[in-house]
């Protein structure tokens, strides 16, 4: 599987996104695939969540920028 960070801290660059898809339980037969996501914004502020597909992860990335640009 690939991997979001090295030695615990991500590698995603200023202004990127990066994810990945993983079971959760693999053992069980039962679907249970996540994505794992990760959005730097171009000052460096890392954005990280972890949701059932990646349109989720999007959402929350947006309403994360939309909060943080009120906040301003």
């Amino acid at each position: 599987m690939e991997s979001l960070n090295k030695n615990g801290v991500s590698v995603c660059q200023a202004g990127e996104e990066k994810y990945v898809y993983f079971n959760l339980m693999p053992r069980l037969r039962k679907k249970s695939r996540y994505c794992q996501y990760d959005y730097r914004t171009p000052e460096g502020e890392l954005f990280s969540t972890v949701a059932p597909t990646l349109e989720i992860c999007r959402e929350r990335r947006d309403e994360w920028l939309n909060s943080k640009n009120k906040a301003q």
